[in-house]
């Protein structure tokens, strides 16, 4: 068995979830969808990854947003966060899948 990843493979795990709040609801509105992304994702890779997972959806824009990390509180442990990276897609024309969340 390969260990080799395609690159098919490599732009599934570039997209890890949409991510659903009442601003990204309105931008949905306008075609704006907004998913939370690897941290080593270009632009480029996050085009190709939801033309990918989204056949007939041609991308018009993306734009990144790094999430960073912060530190959080929980009774007297402290901690922080895991930094991220948000990106917000323009596309053609209304995702179905994400209609319905």
């Amino acid at each position: 068995m390969s260990t080799q990843r395609t690159n098919t493979e490599k732009l599934y795990d570039i997209i890890r979830q949409p991510i659903v709040t009442e601003k990204s609801v309105m931008a949905s509105t306008l075609c704006k969808y907004v998913f939370e992304v690897a941290q080593d994702a270009t632009k480029t890779d996050i085009r190709k990854a939801i033309e990918l997972i989204y056949p007939g959806k041609k991308v018009k824009s993306v734009k990144t947003i790094p999430v960073l990390s912060h530190s959080k509180r929980l009774g007297y442990k402290f901690g922080r966060t895991d930094a991220s990276k948000k990106a917000i897609v323009t596309v053609d024309a209304p995702i179905e899948e994400l209609a319905s969340v």
